[in-house]
């Protein structure tokens, strides 16, 4: 109520980026503060928790904070303040990046969702995981990991690069999500080839690792390629799936034709991508037959939406583009309105 009648309209005043910046700086200041920690509780906290157990980690409750609000790990106990279940931050990368020029993220009212194309922007994997070793946490801690958004970077080099921030990920990580669908780079997607990402499963060896490994697949997916890549993902023995990351398309949106084509490229999420996202969803609930955990998230902003991901197979969600819309209310909301499985 209070984000909605009071914030929202404030925050919805300045640029999308701007306006993230903003709540990134509160968020970081709450991160460290107790004070604001027990506050942001009163406020925003409580509700039914249905604890979950995956890979032998304990969820408070199926509500999770997704990659793409922290980059670079300054808020995960503030986050943890507003009873998210879990959290995942990043994506990160082996080398720090400023990202792509500006402006490079939009909102879309009509249609409740956002365009980004920010590029990977964040401190690089060093910087990241130092912060992160002395977290204390009583939630998992998820860490996302991409390619260096540097096209001189490919080949072998990008698997190491890939290499070197899993690694450092695994130190501090709960789990590590391989994020092979960033739409926002010159070569983000390139792993989502069948050999490519099984080159980079090779050197990455997750059945050899002790931190549970999760890929996270692209909306845009079709069930064919979909089907290739779960394959050779379940031949490493990988550990869960993230469905799903942005979309590249703009279907059925209401948003005028004119005002997307000033946008340009980018990744779009949000409501827009919700049914579309529930279909790959359910597609790999299909092909897994249930046997791996599967995270949902896409266009999760309601009871509704939740109901949905969680019906078509997902075993736990993450918000992000729905707390831009709703308010950090949304989570109680999801916690007492959802029926898990």
């Amino acid at each position: 109520m209070i984000y909605k009648s009071l914030l929202k309209p404030i925050i919805f005043q300045k640029d999308a980026e701007e306006a993230h910046d903003l709540a990134l700086k509160i968020s970081s200041a709450t991160n460290t503060s107790p004070l604001l920690q027990e506050l942001a509780s009163i406020l925003y906290g409580g509700g039914k928790n249905v604890e979950k157990q995956f890979w032998g980690l304990n969820f408070r409750n199926p509500i999770g904070l997704a990659a793409g609000f922290d980059k670079n790990g300054t808020t995960p106990k503030a986050m943890e303040a507003l009873g998210f279940g879990f959290v995942e931050i990043g994506s990160i990368t082996a080398q720090s990046s400023h990202g792509n020029p500006k402006p490079r993220a939009f909102r879309l009212p009509e249609d409740k969702s956002l365009i980004n194309r920010m590029g990977l922007n964040n401190e690089g994997a060093d910087k990241i995981v130092e912060r992160l070793k002395h977290h204390n946490l009583s939630i998992p801690l998820g860490i996302n990991i991409a390619k260096t958004n540097d096209s001189s970077i490919h080949g072998n080099a990008a698997i190491s690069d890939y290499v070197y921030s899993y690694e450092k990920a695994r130190t501090v990580a709960d789990y590590v999500t391989i994020n092979i669908s960033c739409p926002n780079t010159g070569e983000g997607k390139t792993f989502e080839d069948p050999d490519i990402l099984k080159s980079l499963l090779d050197e990455i060896n997750p059945s050899g690792n002790s931190v549970p490994t999760l890929v996270k697949f692209s909306v845009d997916t079709e069930i064919k390629a979909l089907r290739k890549l779960v394959e050779i993902c379940e031949s490493f023995n990988i550990d869960g799936y993230v469905a799903t990351n942005t979309s590249s398309q703009r279907e059925y949106l209401n948003t005028k034709s004119s005002i997307l084509s000033s946008i340009g490229n980018g990744g779009l999420s949000g409501s827009a991508i919700s049914v579309k996202s529930d279909e790959v969803v359910s597609n790999l609930y299909a092909m897994l037959k249930g046997s791996k955990p599967i995270i949902g998230v896409g266009g999760v902003d309601s009871i509704e939406s939740a109901q949905r991901k969680g019906d078509a197979g997902a075993d736990l969600l993450q918000i992000y583009t729905g707390l831009v819309y709703e308010g950090p209310g949304l989570i109680r909301k999801l916690k007492n309105g959802v029926n898990f499985r």
